[in-house]
């Protein structure tokens, strides 16, 4: 029952990421080995989306560590421990609950030992800032301990980029580069501070190349001019190089047709959708303090308040005026939907 359980979640979220995203690129997830324990270490830009991104795109079933708020009520936390989702305590929430991470550390180290996959976000915030931040040592801990307790793990670290083209808006697009495994036994010294900065500055490394990276003493100059000439950020590999280059701007500009009739389009998704639209725009997102979490919460309403708003319109009409007209309203909705993304 679990593993239809969540067979049919990631089904319905890759159908949702279908209709949410304008396109989601992957790349080398023949990475990602089948049959090892794997670690997944992604930046963290896009706060639920980016995990959501990683269970759709890496192939694997994981587990993910997420901050232990979410989990206050009890319905929600039942929600989340079915999707595989195990809480970490920060000292936010509370000095008392910090000792709460040593059983969570010790189920990863567990659940790695039986070749599962775990997804952590190192730098253990998120922000919209196009570089790497600092990363928090709470992954090493985690590898350390269990090669220290099962000394034959082959436990693989993969390095996941994960990119967009401006995360707040709609419709955006992703694309998610996964880094070549990292074998952990390789860390592994006596001197464990030693390893732990070790491993740190090489996981730092490898996602400074997955995603776009531009040093903080020059982040608003260079942020400005790659704004300006718009260009793409689903290519950060290229973007790197021409910033380190020196070479600003880039010649990465993103291709911008069709303007009107991209407008005309949208209008008409938005008449199809106007109730949730409305719900959305005057009741949710004007309560929404932070931007990294916009795109989180119009990805909830898009796959529950859309299809439920397009289904109940669709058997009204189909009980009210004939089955044909209701078929016709959802499917030409959903068009409408789709042609306003896509193109």
């Amino acid at each position: 029952m679990k593993n239809l359980w969540l067979h049919t979640v990631r089904a319905y979220i890759s159908i949702g990421m279908f209709f949410y995203f304008k396109r989601i690129e992957v790349f080398d997830v023949h990475n990602v080995p089948k049959d090892k324990p794997v670690l997944f270490l992604g930046n963290h830009q896009n706060a639920l989306l980016d995990p959501l991104l990683i269970a759709v795109k890496c192939g694997r079933f994981s587990y993910f560590l997420t901050r232990a708020s979410v989990f206050k009520k009890e319905l929600i936390r039942k929600l989340l421990m079915s999707l595989q989702m195990l809480p970490v305590y920060r000292v936010r929430d509370g000095w008392n609950n910090i000792t709460n991470n040593t059983t969570i550390f010790n189920t990863c180290t567990e659940l790695l030992n039986k070749n599962q996959a775990i997804v952590m976000f190192p730098e253990g915030n998120h922000n919209l800032a196009r570089r790497v931040r600092p990363l928090s040592k709470g992954f090493t801990r985690i590898v350390f301990d269990s090669i220290e307790k099962h000394p034959n793990l082959d436990l693989q670290i993969v390095p996941v980029g994960l990119n967009f083209v401006n995360a707040p808006q709609f419709a955006d697009s992703a694309a998610l580069y996964f880094g070549e495994p990292i074998d952990a036994q390789s860390f592994v010294q006596k001197n464990r501070h030693v390893a732990v900065a070790s491993l740190k500055k090489k996981i730092k490394t490898e996602l400074s190349q997955l995603t776009t990276d531009i040093p903080l003493d020059k982040y608003e100059e260079i942020i400005a001019l790659l704004d300006l000439k718009k260009v793409n950020y689903l290519r950060p590999k290229e973007i790197n190089a021409c910033i380190k280059s020196g070479s600003l701007p880039c010649d990465l500009s993103r291709k911008d047709k069709n303007k009107l009739l991209k407008k005309c389009l949208k209008l008409l998704m938005i008449i199809s959708v106007i109730l949730p639209y409305v719900i959305w725009k005057f009741l949710i997102e004007s309560k929404i303090e932070e931007a990294e979490f916009i795109a989180t919460f119009r990805f909830a309403v898009a796959i529950t308040l859309v299809p439920f708003y397009l289904v109940g319109l669709g058997i009204f009409l189909s009980l009210s005026i004939s089955l044909l007209a209701g078929f016709l309203y959802v499917s030409i909705a959903a068009l409408l939907v789709l042609a306003a993304i896509k193109l």
